[in-house]
Formats: structure tokens, sequence, C-alpha cells
């Protein structure tokens, strides 16, 4: 019977180390997120990060409280996993709803409190200062900008009023938007398994199992 104890039994553990599997994909997800800015400042997407190591955690103690139908686990879990589900679903839809401006905001945060990891950012994306900066520079721009302009933009510009170089945020706004959207998506999708391992939680949990001593079911 496939609404019985058993069915009950096996379907919240495989829910279970389905979760362990999704735990580690959003945890991906989400490193991705943020080595892909590298500097940017992305708490969002910190949270993602932060769902996935709980959701390890959560999955192994509703593995121990399937298998041995412990009515105390399985409550604990069910309660925590229900939080979890909202904090998840909230996040995620947060992630979605970030506009453009606000992504430019956070990536600022980060630039300012990135110092040591600015000079990769300008190597990598071959780009100059944050976003004040102006895409031509003169001999009056400012020593530090025009050492990078003359270093990563223009190391065989013998002319420097000639030479162009990008801010940063232009080259990172469509990573920025693509990490925010990923970890949006797959936080969302994976937050309604959530939901459904409560709603099996609380089946399975007021089962009763046929092979053990009545007196024993609380």
């Amino acid at each position: 019977m496939c609404g019985g104890f058993t069915c009950s039994k096996n379907a919240l553990t495989a829910l279970n180390i389905l979760y362990i599997v999704v735990a580690f994909i959003l945890i991906g997800v989400a490193v991705y997120g943020r080595a892909s800015a590298l500097v940017t400042n992305l708490p969002i997407i910190g949270g993602i990060l932060a769902c996935g190591v709980i959701l390890i955690l959560i999955s192994i103690l509703g593995l121990i409280g399937a298998v041995k139908h412990h009515q105390v686990l399985l409550f604990f879990y069910m309660l925590i996993l229900f939080l979890l589900f909202l904090i998840q679903f909230s996040i995620a839809c947060a992630c979605l709803a970030v506009n453009t401006k606000q992504q430019e905001q956070l990536a600022e945060q980060g630039w300012k409190h990135a110092n040591e990891l600015i000079d990769k950012v300008q190597e990598t994306f071959n780009c100059c200062g944050f976003n004040g900066t102006e895409s031509t520079y003169t001999n009056n721009s400012d020593p530090l900008i025009d050492s990078c302009k003359t270093k990563i933009c223009c190391p065989f510009s013998f002319t420097e009023t000639d030479c162009e170089c990008p801010s940063c945020m232009q080259k990172l706004q469509s990573t920025i938007d693509y990490a925010f959207k990923l970890c949006g998506s797959i936080g969302l999708f994976f937050s309604f398994t959530e939901f459904v391992g409560v709603w099996l939680t609380v089946r399975y949990r007021n089962q009763k199992d046929p092979r053990a001593n009545p007196s024993a079911f609380l």
C-alpha cells in the first residue's frame, strides 16, 4: 500500500537523501555566484550558501528520525525544515527581485572592502576603477587610476588621451546579474521540495509502526 507506513518511511528517507544532493547544488551555485563577482559583497547569495549548509545538517537529522521513527527527532526536523523553507523562499525571492541599481550598490559596498582583490579584478576584467571612472583618461586624472590604466588597459599606448579603459562595474554587471538570477531560481525551485518534506513528515509521524509495541506509539 503506497500510503502505508513503509511507503512513507521510504519516501521520507529518499527525500532526505535528495536534500543532501540539493544542499551540495545550492552550495556550489552560491560559491560560483560569489566567486564570479570576485570582490562584490553579495549577502543574499551568502544566505543561499548558509541554507545549503543547514540543509545538510537537517537532512542527517531527518534520516535518523525516518529510520527510527523517532517522534521527537521528527518533530524538530519538521519544525526546522519549515523555518528553513521560509528563509530560503524569502532569500530566493529577494535574489530575483534585486534590480540593476541595487546590484550596483551591493557591488560598490564590496568594492570598498576588498582592497586586496581589486588589482586581481582589474587585471582579470581589463578595467580600472569601479563606476566613477571616466572611459577616457587625461594627464589630469587620478594618479592611482592613471597607473592602473597604463599598466592594465593601455600598456603599449604612448598617448594617454587616446587610451580608453572601462570601469569594472561595466564588466561585472552581467556576471553579477547572472549570479543573482541563478541563485534565486535554483533556491526558489528547491524550497518547494522542503515544503513537501514537511508535509510528508507530518503524515509519517502520525502513522503507527505495525512492527512496534502499541504502547510505544505516542
